[in-house]
């Protein structure tokens, strides 16, 4: 799947997610770093990818409605250091294939899913 990390993201997740399959590229090297969320937004919408972030912004279903874009992962650990959110986002990098489409909040301790 093709997937976008936003720049609140450890860069060395995307050498993670590309030993899954995934073609990743980041906010950071597109220099979208420091961009507002619009731009970011519309930069993965334009290039059908998969949006990885811990942004709140990108948490509202109601603006960003299952199947009317490429898809989310919202992450929301409790401690989300680089590390941890390597492992985390790392241990379910085989099922994002999925997700297409879909909201995907993880947590600590589950994975909600709101498919289109």
């Amino acid at each position: 799947m093709k997937i976008k990390l936003d720049e609140n993201l450890p860069v060395r997740l995307a050498v993670a997610l590309a030993r899954h399959g995934h073609e990743t590229d980041t906010v950071i090297d597109e220099n979208l770093a420091g961009f507002p969320d619009e731009a970011v937004w519309l930069a993965a919408g334009a290039e059908q990818r998969f949006l990885i972030t811990q942004d709140l912004d990108f948490s509202d279903t109601r603006k960003f409605v299952p199947g009317t874009h490429p898809g989310i992962l919202l992450v929301r650990l409790r401690e989300p250091g680089g590390q941890r959110l390597l492992e985390a986002v790392s241990a379910i990098a085989g099922d994002i294939d999925g997700w297409a489409g879909c909201f995907v909040v993880l947590t600590d301790h589950k994975i909600r899913i709101k498919r289109p």
